[in-house]
């Protein structure tokens, strides 16, 4: 006889760790990379929440 595993279910704390906090618009930003805005002759910095993955850009 082989062992037996036991698997066990992920607790919801576990499950939806960080994501409670992105739908309260409590976003983990890192920047991702700088494109060129050609129109405006400019260095743009693009973020990415390293929760959700939701995406925005620096410009004003």
């Amino acid at each position: 006889m082989g062992n037996v595993v036991q698997f066990k279910k992920p607790k919801l704390k576990e499950k939806f760790k960080g994501r409670t906090l992105c739908k309260s618009g409590f976003h983990k930003w890192e920047i991702v990379e700088t494109p060129f805005d050609v129109k405006k002759g400019k260095l743009l910095t693009a973020y990415r929440c390293s929760r959700c993955g939701a995406t925005k850009t620096g410009k004003k």
